[in-house]
Protein backbone atom coordinates (compact mmCIF):
# COMPACT_ATOMS: atom_id res chain seq x y z
CA UNK A 1 0.00 0.00 0.00
CA UNK A 2 1.03 3.87 -0.55
CA UNK A 3 0.78 6.41 2.30
CA UNK A 4 -0.83 9.53 1.19
CA UNK A 5 2.26 11.47 1.57
CA UNK A 6 3.78 8.90 -1.09
CA UNK A 7 0.77 9.02 -3.37
CA UNK A 8 1.80 12.76 -3.27
CA UNK A 9 4.96 12.54 -3.75
CA UNK A 10 4.72 10.16 -6.51
CA UNK A 11 2.42 12.12 -8.61
CA UNK A 12 3.29 15.34 -10.06
CA UNK A 13 0.06 16.32 -11.81
CA UNK A 14 -1.67 15.86 -8.07
CA UNK A 15 0.48 18.35 -6.97
CA UNK A 16 0.40 20.64 -10.11
CA UNK A 17 -2.51 22.74 -8.26
CA UNK A 18 -0.20 23.85 -5.94
CA UNK A 19 2.04 25.62 -8.10
CA UNK A 20 2.65 29.16 -7.09
CA UNK A 21 0.94 29.03 -3.82
CA UNK A 22 2.36 29.16 -0.55
CA UNK A 23 1.89 25.82 1.28
CA UNK A 24 2.31 24.67 5.12
CA UNK A 25 2.14 21.85 6.52
CA UNK A 26 0.54 20.60 9.86
CA UNK A 27 2.47 17.18 10.83
CA UNK A 28 4.88 16.05 13.82
CA UNK A 29 7.35 13.22 14.36
CA UNK A 30 5.56 10.31 12.89
CA UNK A 31 4.56 12.54 9.43
CA UNK A 32 7.44 9.77 7.37
CA UNK A 33 7.48 8.07 4.54
CA UNK A 34 8.17 4.05 4.99
CA UNK A 35 11.73 5.10 4.04
CA UNK A 36 11.53 7.68 7.45
CA UNK A 37 11.93 10.72 5.26
CA UNK A 38 10.06 13.25 7.32
CA UNK A 39 7.11 15.04 5.11
CA UNK A 40 8.44 18.66 5.94
CA UNK A 41 11.98 17.81 4.60
CA UNK A 42 9.87 16.35 1.76
CA UNK A 43 7.71 18.97 0.47
CA UNK A 44 10.98 21.25 1.01
CA UNK A 45 13.12 18.93 -1.81
CA UNK A 46 9.94 19.04 -4.02
CA UNK A 47 10.94 21.97 -6.78
CA UNK A 48 7.07 22.58 -7.26
CA UNK A 49 6.21 22.93 -3.93
CA UNK A 50 7.11 26.25 -1.95
CA UNK A 51 7.08 25.78 1.83
CA UNK A 52 6.41 28.96 3.78
CA UNK A 53 5.52 27.68 6.77
CA UNK A 54 4.48 24.69 9.44
CA UNK A 55 2.90 23.63 12.42
CA UNK A 56 2.75 21.36 15.43
CA UNK A 57 0.18 20.08 17.43
CA UNK A 58 0.44 18.95 20.82
CA UNK A 59 3.99 17.17 21.53
CA UNK A 60 5.77 19.40 18.70
CA UNK A 61 6.50 18.95 15.53
CA UNK A 62 9.72 16.89 15.78
CA UNK A 63 10.30 16.51 19.02
CA UNK A 64 8.37 14.60 21.91
CA UNK A 65 6.51 16.56 24.84
CA UNK A 66 5.51 14.23 27.36
CA UNK A 67 2.12 14.65 28.84
CA UNK A 68 -0.60 16.73 28.83
CA UNK A 69 -0.27 20.62 29.70
CA UNK A 70 3.68 20.34 28.74
CA UNK A 71 3.67 23.08 25.84
CA UNK A 72 6.03 23.63 23.19
CA UNK A 73 7.04 26.96 21.90
CA UNK A 74 7.26 28.63 18.03
CA UNK A 75 10.65 28.76 16.36
CA UNK A 76 12.37 28.71 13.03
CA UNK A 77 13.39 25.55 11.34
CA UNK A 78 17.10 25.85 11.44
CA UNK A 79 17.48 23.19 7.99
CA UNK A 80 14.39 25.07 5.80
CA UNK A 81 14.58 28.90 6.88
CA UNK A 82 10.76 28.67 7.59
CA UNK A 83 8.50 29.78 11.32
CA UNK A 84 7.26 26.37 13.05
CA UNK A 85 4.14 27.57 14.81
CA UNK A 86 2.95 25.47 17.99
CA UNK A 87 -0.55 24.77 18.56
CA UNK A 88 0.25 23.43 22.22
CA UNK A 89 1.60 26.84 23.41
CA UNK A 90 0.49 29.70 23.97
CA UNK A 91 -2.57 29.13 21.36
CA UNK A 92 -4.23 26.15 20.64
CA UNK A 93 -6.44 27.64 17.90
CA UNK A 94 -3.98 28.99 14.60
CA UNK A 95 -4.60 33.25 15.30
CA UNK A 96 -4.81 35.60 12.15
CA UNK A 97 -1.47 36.06 11.87
CA UNK A 98 -0.22 32.53 11.99
CA UNK A 99 -3.22 31.86 8.93
CA UNK A 100 -1.26 34.97 6.80
CA UNK A 101 1.44 32.50 6.60
CA UNK A 102 0.12 30.09 3.91
CA UNK A 103 -2.40 29.91 1.18
CA UNK A 104 -2.89 25.69 1.14
CA UNK A 105 -2.35 23.90 4.69
CA UNK A 106 -1.02 20.31 4.25
CA UNK A 107 -1.87 17.72 7.15
CA UNK A 108 -0.14 14.88 7.26
CA UNK A 109 -0.85 13.76 10.99
CA UNK A 110 -0.82 9.85 12.58
CA UNK A 111 -4.11 9.29 14.31
CA UNK A 112 -4.67 6.57 16.61
CA UNK A 113 -8.89 5.99 16.11
CA UNK A 114 -9.96 7.47 19.49
CA UNK A 115 -11.54 10.72 19.86
CA UNK A 116 -9.72 12.44 22.44
CA UNK A 117 -6.72 12.21 20.85
CA UNK A 118 -5.89 16.05 20.56
CA UNK A 119 -4.15 15.95 16.90
CA UNK A 120 -8.50 15.44 16.10
CA UNK A 121 -9.47 18.35 18.00
CA UNK A 122 -6.39 20.23 16.23
CA UNK A 123 -7.63 18.95 12.92
CA UNK A 124 -10.97 20.40 13.77
CA UNK A 125 -10.07 23.57 15.01
CA UNK A 126 -7.96 23.94 11.33
CA UNK A 127 -10.65 23.12 9.10
CA UNK A 128 -12.12 26.01 10.87
CA UNK A 129 -9.75 28.93 10.81
CA UNK A 130 -9.23 27.37 7.12
CA UNK A 131 -12.94 27.91 6.04
CA UNK A 132 -12.75 31.50 7.94
CA UNK A 133 -9.80 32.65 5.94
CA UNK A 134 -10.51 30.99 2.19
CA UNK A 135 -7.55 28.46 3.16
CA UNK A 136 -7.64 25.47 0.82
CA UNK A 137 -6.82 22.38 2.90
CA UNK A 138 -4.88 18.54 1.67
CA UNK A 139 -4.91 15.90 3.87
CA UNK A 140 -2.37 13.45 2.98
CA UNK A 141 -4.71 10.13 4.63
CA UNK A 142 -2.81 7.74 7.24
CA UNK A 143 -4.17 4.35 8.57
CA UNK A 144 -6.37 3.72 11.94
CA UNK A 145 -4.37 1.29 13.71
CA UNK A 146 -7.77 0.83 15.32
CA UNK A 147 -9.32 -0.09 12.36
CA UNK A 148 -12.98 -0.15 11.76
CA UNK A 149 -14.52 -1.37 14.83
CA UNK A 150 -17.06 1.57 16.49
CA UNK A 151 -17.18 1.56 20.64
CA UNK A 152 -18.52 3.92 23.21
CA UNK A 153 -20.52 6.57 23.20
CA UNK A 154 -21.12 9.96 21.49
CA UNK A 155 -19.35 13.32 23.34
CA UNK A 156 -22.94 14.79 24.80
CA UNK A 157 -23.41 18.49 24.06
CA UNK A 158 -21.63 20.64 26.18
CA UNK A 159 -19.44 18.54 27.07
CA UNK A 160 -16.81 19.71 24.52
CA UNK A 161 -13.22 20.39 24.93
CA UNK A 162 -10.08 20.21 23.83
CA UNK A 163 -9.82 16.44 23.96
CA UNK A 164 -13.32 15.79 22.61
CA UNK A 165 -14.43 19.20 19.96
CA UNK A 166 -17.64 17.30 18.27
CA UNK A 167 -20.22 15.04 18.78
CA UNK A 168 -17.58 12.25 17.52
CA UNK A 169 -17.75 8.53 19.38
CA UNK A 170 -14.77 7.49 21.39
CA UNK A 171 -13.75 4.72 19.11
CA UNK A 172 -14.72 5.97 15.55
CA UNK A 173 -13.09 3.91 13.28
CA UNK A 174 -12.54 6.56 10.53
CA UNK A 175 -8.80 7.94 9.24
CA UNK A 176 -7.97 11.01 9.61
CA UNK A 177 -9.22 12.37 5.71
CA UNK A 178 -12.43 10.79 6.82
CA UNK A 179 -12.61 12.46 10.36
CA UNK A 180 -11.89 15.67 8.35
CA UNK A 181 -14.49 14.72 5.44
CA UNK A 182 -17.04 14.43 8.28
CA UNK A 183 -16.41 17.29 10.42
CA UNK A 184 -16.45 19.55 7.21
CA UNK A 185 -20.14 18.13 6.50
CA UNK A 186 -21.10 18.39 10.21
CA UNK A 187 -20.60 22.29 10.22
CA UNK A 188 -21.16 22.75 6.63
CA UNK A 189 -17.75 24.35 6.38
CA UNK A 190 -17.27 26.49 3.04
CA UNK A 191 -13.97 25.04 2.65
CA UNK A 192 -11.89 23.57 -0.31
CA UNK A 193 -11.01 20.41 1.07
CA UNK A 194 -8.89 18.21 -0.89
CA UNK A 195 -8.06 13.96 0.05
CA UNK A 196 -5.19 12.45 -1.28
CA UNK A 197 -6.00 9.01 0.08
CA UNK A 198 -3.69 5.74 0.46
CA UNK A 199 -3.67 2.97 -2.57
CA UNK A 200 -4.52 -0.50 -1.74
CA UNK A 201 -5.29 0.31 1.80
CA UNK A 202 -7.49 -2.50 3.15
CA UNK A 203 -8.43 -1.72 6.72
CA UNK A 204 -9.83 -5.02 7.48
CA UNK A 205 -7.19 -7.09 7.09
CA UNK A 206 -5.42 -9.62 9.43
CA UNK A 207 -3.24 -9.24 11.38
CA UNK A 208 -2.84 -5.27 11.86
CA UNK A 209 -6.58 -4.72 11.03
CA UNK A 210 -6.13 -1.49 10.37
CA UNK A 211 -2.04 -0.96 10.55
CA UNK A 212 -0.28 -2.64 7.66
CA UNK A 213 2.04 -4.88 9.39
CA UNK A 214 5.56 -5.69 8.29
CA UNK A 215 4.76 -2.52 5.56
CA UNK A 216 5.44 0.76 7.60
CA UNK A 217 7.75 1.90 10.74
CA UNK A 218 6.18 2.02 14.08
CA UNK A 219 6.70 6.11 15.01
CA UNK A 220 5.10 6.66 18.01
CA UNK A 221 2.45 9.37 17.43
CA UNK A 222 3.04 10.64 20.54
CA UNK A 223 5.50 10.14 23.69
CA UNK A 224 3.28 7.17 25.40
CA UNK A 225 2.11 5.45 22.01
CA UNK A 226 4.59 3.23 21.76
CA UNK A 227 3.19 0.46 20.12
CA UNK A 228 -0.11 -1.06 17.58
CA UNK A 229 -0.94 -2.90 21.29
CA UNK A 230 -1.23 0.83 22.99
CA UNK A 231 -3.25 2.07 20.15
CA UNK A 232 -5.76 -0.89 20.66
CA UNK A 233 -6.28 -0.43 23.90
CA UNK A 234 -5.88 3.44 23.87
CA UNK A 235 -10.06 4.00 23.38
CA UNK A 236 -10.50 2.28 26.88
CA UNK A 237 -7.07 2.86 28.68
CA UNK A 238 -7.42 6.40 28.42
CA UNK A 239 -10.33 6.63 30.76
CA UNK A 240 -7.55 5.60 33.57
CA UNK A 241 -6.10 9.40 32.99
CA UNK A 242 -9.14 10.67 34.55
CA UNK A 243 -8.46 8.05 37.75
CA UNK A 244 -6.41 8.00 40.62
CA UNK A 245 -4.89 4.64 38.93
CA UNK A 246 -1.74 4.61 37.44
CA UNK A 247 -1.94 4.31 33.70
CA UNK A 248 1.33 3.03 33.24
CA UNK A 249 3.03 6.11 32.43
CA UNK A 250 6.71 5.98 33.92
CA UNK A 251 6.43 2.75 32.41
CA UNK A 252 7.66 1.17 29.21
CA UNK A 253 4.26 -0.08 28.76
CA UNK A 254 2.44 3.20 29.08
CA UNK A 255 -1.69 3.13 28.50
CA UNK A 256 -1.07 -0.66 28.01
CA UNK A 257 -1.08 -1.69 31.82
CA UNK A 258 -3.51 -0.49 34.52
CA UNK A 259 -2.77 -0.45 38.33
CA UNK A 260 -1.98 0.92 41.64
CA UNK A 261 -0.02 0.30 44.77
CA UNK A 262 -3.43 -0.59 47.32
CA UNK A 263 -5.48 -2.87 45.15
CA UNK A 264 -5.48 -6.59 45.26
CA UNK A 265 -6.04 -6.97 40.92
CA UNK A 266 -7.26 -10.69 41.84
CA UNK A 267 -9.77 -9.55 43.19
CA UNK A 268 -10.92 -7.20 40.73
CA UNK A 269 -10.48 -9.68 37.58
CA UNK A 270 -12.56 -11.60 39.92
CA UNK A 271 -15.17 -9.38 39.83
CA UNK A 272 -14.90 -8.52 36.14
CA UNK A 273 -15.64 -11.94 35.26
CA UNK A 274 -18.14 -12.19 37.48
CA UNK A 275 -20.09 -9.34 36.42
CA UNK A 276 -19.85 -9.62 32.92
CA UNK A 277 -17.37 -11.92 31.27
CA UNK A 278 -17.76 -11.40 27.59
CA UNK A 279 -16.35 -8.30 28.13
CA UNK A 280 -13.22 -9.61 28.54
CA UNK A 281 -12.63 -11.31 24.97
CA UNK A 282 -10.55 -10.62 22.32
CA UNK A 283 -7.31 -10.19 24.40
CA UNK A 284 -5.12 -11.47 27.11
CA UNK A 285 -5.61 -9.96 30.52
CA UNK A 286 -2.69 -10.87 32.32
CA UNK A 287 -1.70 -10.10 35.96
CA UNK A 288 1.41 -7.86 36.45
CA UNK A 289 2.96 -5.65 38.86
CA UNK A 290 4.90 -2.70 38.27
CA UNK A 291 6.81 0.58 39.35
CA UNK A 292 6.59 3.81 37.71
CA UNK A 293 9.57 6.00 37.74
CA UNK A 294 7.21 9.25 37.01
CA UNK A 295 3.64 10.22 36.83
CA UNK A 296 1.05 9.04 39.58
CA UNK A 297 2.29 6.50 42.23
CA UNK A 298 5.91 7.19 41.37
CA UNK A 299 8.45 4.70 42.85
CA UNK A 300 5.78 2.09 43.77
CA UNK A 301 5.50 -1.20 43.36
CA UNK A 302 1.73 -1.45 41.60
CA UNK A 303 -0.63 -4.32 41.23
CA UNK A 304 -2.08 -4.17 38.00
CA UNK A 305 -2.88 -5.86 34.61
CA UNK A 306 -1.68 -5.67 31.07
CA UNK A 307 -3.82 -6.00 27.99
CA UNK A 308 -2.45 -7.77 25.17
CA UNK A 309 -3.63 -7.80 21.70
CA UNK A 310 -0.08 -8.69 20.53
CA UNK A 311 -0.75 -12.48 19.46
CA UNK A 312 -2.01 -15.50 18.07
CA UNK A 313 -5.29 -15.44 19.63
CA UNK A 314 -6.22 -11.78 19.63
CA UNK A 315 -9.97 -11.41 18.38
CA UNK A 316 -10.33 -8.15 16.78
CA UNK A 317 -13.55 -7.58 16.77
CA UNK A 318 -14.58 -9.34 20.05
CA UNK A 319 -12.05 -6.60 21.53
CA UNK A 320 -13.98 -3.91 23.12
CA UNK A 321 -11.60 -1.90 25.14
CA UNK A 322 -13.85 0.61 26.52
CA UNK A 323 -15.97 -1.69 27.89
CA UNK A 324 -13.24 -3.68 29.46
CA UNK A 325 -11.71 -0.74 31.27
CA UNK A 326 -15.29 0.22 31.96
CA UNK A 327 -16.20 -2.72 33.86
CA UNK A 328 -12.59 -2.75 35.71
CA UNK A 329 -13.87 0.97 37.00
CA UNK A 330 -16.82 -0.48 37.93
CA UNK A 331 -15.15 -3.95 39.86
CA UNK A 332 -12.99 -1.34 41.67
CA UNK A 333 -15.86 0.40 43.02
CA UNK A 334 -17.71 -2.79 44.23
CA UNK A 335 -14.80 -4.16 45.96
CA UNK A 336 -13.64 -0.61 46.97
CA UNK A 337 -16.63 1.66 47.44
CA UNK A 338 -14.53 4.57 49.56
CA UNK A 339 -12.25 4.90 47.67
CA UNK A 340 -10.71 7.95 46.29
CA UNK A 341 -11.10 6.45 42.23
CA UNK A 342 -11.48 10.42 40.16
CA UNK A 343 -8.88 11.88 39.35
CA UNK A 344 -9.82 16.15 40.70
CA UNK A 345 -6.80 17.91 39.74
CA UNK A 346 -6.53 19.61 36.29
CA UNK A 347 -6.40 17.67 33.24
CA UNK A 348 -5.97 19.73 30.01
CA UNK A 349 -6.32 23.12 31.47
CA UNK A 350 -9.67 22.09 32.30
CA UNK A 351 -10.53 22.79 36.27
CA UNK A 352 -13.94 22.83 36.94
CA UNK A 353 -15.22 19.69 35.09
CA UNK A 354 -13.58 15.73 36.32
CA UNK A 355 -11.18 14.67 33.87
CA UNK A 356 -13.58 11.27 33.73
CA UNK A 357 -16.00 13.44 32.46
CA UNK A 358 -14.16 14.98 29.84
CA UNK A 359 -12.33 11.80 28.13
CA UNK A 360 -15.99 9.77 28.15
CA UNK A 361 -17.94 13.48 26.93
CA UNK A 362 -20.64 13.30 29.76
CA UNK A 363 -21.24 11.88 33.10
CA UNK A 364 -22.75 8.82 32.06
CA UNK A 365 -20.07 6.14 32.45
CA UNK A 366 -19.13 8.02 35.79
CA UNK A 367 -22.49 8.27 37.65
CA UNK A 368 -22.97 4.53 36.02
CA UNK A 369 -19.48 3.34 38.21
CA UNK A 370 -20.87 4.91 40.89
CA UNK A 371 -24.67 3.56 41.38
CA UNK A 372 -24.13 -0.19 42.46
CA UNK A 373 -27.81 -0.13 41.43
CA UNK A 374 -26.62 -0.58 38.02
CA UNK A 375 -25.14 -3.28 35.89
CA UNK A 376 -23.00 -3.81 33.12
CA UNK A 377 -26.74 -4.17 31.19
CA UNK A 378 -27.53 -0.38 31.64
CA UNK A 379 -24.43 0.40 30.46
CA UNK A 380 -24.46 -1.69 27.71
CA UNK A 381 -27.89 -0.22 26.61
CA UNK A 382 -26.44 2.90 26.23
CA UNK A 383 -23.01 1.78 24.18
CA UNK A 384 -25.93 0.16 21.93
CA UNK A 385 -27.53 2.87 21.11
CA UNK A 386 -24.79 5.25 20.63
CA UNK A 387 -22.56 2.58 18.32
CA UNK A 388 -25.34 2.01 15.92
CA UNK A 389 -26.41 5.86 15.36
CA UNK A 390 -22.40 6.48 14.91
CA UNK A 391 -22.36 3.18 12.48
CA UNK A 392 -25.30 5.14 10.30
CA UNK A 393 -23.36 8.91 10.79
CA UNK A 394 -20.36 7.76 9.33
CA UNK A 395 -21.14 5.48 6.67
CA UNK A 396 -21.03 8.17 3.67
CA UNK A 397 -17.20 8.86 5.01
CA UNK A 398 -15.97 5.87 4.90
CA UNK A 399 -13.46 5.67 1.79
CA UNK A 400 -11.48 2.78 2.12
Amino acid sequence: MKLGIENFLANRALRKPLEGRRVALLGHPPSVTRTGLHTLDALAACPDISLSSAFGPQHGMRGDKQDDMVESGDYTDPRHGIPVFSLYGEFRRPTGGMMQSFDVLVVDIQDIGTRIYTYVTTLFYFLEACSKHAKSVWILDRPNPAGRPIEGTILEQGWESFVGAGPLIMRHGLTFAELAGWYVALEKLDLELNIVPMLDYDPTLAPGFGWPLQELPWVNPSPNASSLNMARCFPGTVLIEGTTLSEGRGTTTPLEVIGAPDIDFDAVLGKMNSLQSEWLEGCLLRRCYFEPVFHKHSGKLCSGLQIHTDHAAYRHEHFRPYRLVALLLKAIRLEYPDYKLWRDSPYEYETDRLALDLLSGGAFLRKWVDDPALGPDDFDKRLQQDERDWADIRAPHLRY
